[in-house]
């Protein structure tokens, strides 16, 4: 078993389905909880989860949003578009120093789809970054591109979902 990661994996969780973010966090979890630091940057999301608390149990996790308090529908906002950017910002300084040993780009993909970030200037990002932490992409949409750069790739396929019953998100499960 290898003590120290040498040089980071990319991880694509991608797909329909449930449980992409709920993944990276889970794998933020177990690097946590085996000394390492984690750095979560969350495109597109403004509003309230619980993860969001978890910098208060694990000082060595931090959780920046970099969306609004509503689910994009329809066309992007100009706030949409200026929060991604800034939080692009902030992510490409991330991943230029590694000093984290995993690092999370939750919904990057959607951000792509939606045009908020140029995709060509986050695979020259990505294809240039410290190579050292472990590297996870979440969001549906993944492009090709980002699924050819995973060296592991999970698509969330949605067979059922209570969603469609009628159940609304609860709180801890869903936010």
């Amino acid at each position: 078993m290898q003590d120290k990661i040498e040089q980071g994996k990319i991880h694509v969780y991608t797909g329909n389905g449930k449980g992409k973010t709920t993944a990276a966090l889970g794998l933020a979890t177990r690097m946590l909880c085996s000394g390492g630091k984690v750095y979560m940057g969350q495109f597109i999301k403004g509003m309230e989860y619980g993860e969001l608390h978890l910098p208060d149990y694990f000082p060595n996790l931090t959780i920046r949003q970099f969306g609004r308090d509503c689910f994009i529908h329809q066309d992007p906002k100009k706030e949409d578009f200026e929060c991604a950017l800034k939080g692009w910002e902030e992510v490409k300084e991330k991943l230029a120093k590694g000093e984290e040993e995993l690092i999370i780009l939750d919904e990057l993909n959607v951000a792509i789809f939606y045009k908020l970030l140029p995709l060509e200037e986050v695979l020259q990002v990505i294809d240039t970054r410290n190579p050292k932490p472990e590297l996870v992409i979440t969001g549906r949409y993944a492009p090709e591109e980002i699924i050819q750069r995973g060296d592991l790739v999970t698509e969330m396929k949605e067979i059922k979902h209570y969603f469609h019953q009628g159940v609304r998100a609860r709180k801890g499960i869903e936010y």
